[in-house]
């Protein structure tokens, strides 16, 4: 609990409020919400919970999840994997650090093998300080006990599931899982579709960081593809360009401000064009947007 109560300060930015998830599902106990599956194609599938999207690949090989929300959710999200054929994964891949992608390893990590970027398991093992905030280390069984720096691949359920880091966007530790023969992508927080990502800059993020690696999959996944974001509804490469193109141009918005000596205070209350209103109605608002954006760039 206490770490749920720690994610959602992170999430708070400072900004003197909690910020909602488009809706207040990261902040209620779990109990009203309900886990939604997405059949996507063959034998993959989008779960939504509490936090964040989570991917699953079922067959006679058993499950393999992708992200398992957070801890409170668990018995739902057991109960949904269940109706898929398991209520214990195989394996389970984290694709950053943050609870409401990795608290669900406290439930299940017992029963599945847990795969994550190294730094993911790092992170886990002795949580950064953010904002003033020290969440506990997870338990050893609750740990990715296998773990990569750049890439790695499983094979299983006639699948090759392709997991490759890219560095310092969301997070130092994010991973982009390519289900290769379904061709679904999922992409961790590293995609938040129609809404301001969160940029985690405690723990390595970088908001060109994530400009530069989502420009770099954009190139590489095939147009017809199904992408995953971490936050919001199922998406497409089109919808992918539109975050690319809202991170650049607000992003530029915000540096020009800098150039100018404009102080953070006076570039939150000029705010971003009217266009980008609706991007702020996640749980990352637009003073919050740009606070990251000036504090990201402020750093080189």
């Amino acid at each position: 609990m206490r770490r749920i109560f720690a994610f959602f300060g992170l999430m708070a930015l400072c900004s003197g409020q909690l910020l909602a998830h488009g809706d207040d599902s990261h902040f209620d106990n779990g109990q009203d919400v309900q886990v939604k599956t997405t059949k996507i194609t063959g034998n993959v599938y989008m779960l939504q919970g509490r936090g964040g999207n989570i991917g699953v690949l079922v067959g006679m090989d058993g499950i393999l999840m992708i992200d398992d929300d957070y801890k409170a959710l668990s018995p739902k999200l057991a109960a949904a994997l269940k109706e898929l054929g398991s209520e214990h994964p195989r394996f389970i891949f984290n694709t950053h650090w943050h609870g409401d992608h990795t608290e669900g390893n406290e439930f299940f990590g017992k029963d599945s093998i847990i795969v994550a970027h190294a730094n993911v398991r790092k992170r886990l093992l002795d949580p950064p300080v953010i904002f003033g905030m020290k969440t506990a280390p997870y338990p050893s069984f609750a740990l990715p006990i296998v773990t990569y720096t750049e890439s790695m691949s499983l094979h299983i359920n006639g699948e090759e599931v392709r997991a490759v880091h890219l560095p310092n966007g969301h997070t130092d530790g994010d991973t982009i899982v390519f289900f290769k023969n379904a061709n679904v992508v999922h992409f961790g927080d590293d995609f938040f579709n129609g809404f301001f990502p969160f940029v985690d800059l405690d723990s390595g993020g970088s908001v060109q960081g994530l400009i530069d690696n989502v420009a770099t999959l954009i190139k590489q996944i095939p147009a017809d593809a199904k992408l995953i974001p971490g936050h919001g509804p199922l998406a497409t490469l089109d919808d992918l360009k539109t975050f690319h193109q809202t991170l650049v141009e607000t992003s530029n918005i915000v540096q020009a401000a800098m150039k100018k000596k404009k102080s953070l205070d006076e570039i939150k209350k000029a705010s971003l064009p009217e266009k980008y209103k609706k991007w702020g109605s996640g749980f990352i608002k637009t003073d919050v947007w740009i606070d990251i954006v000036y504090r990201s760039y402020s750093k080189k």
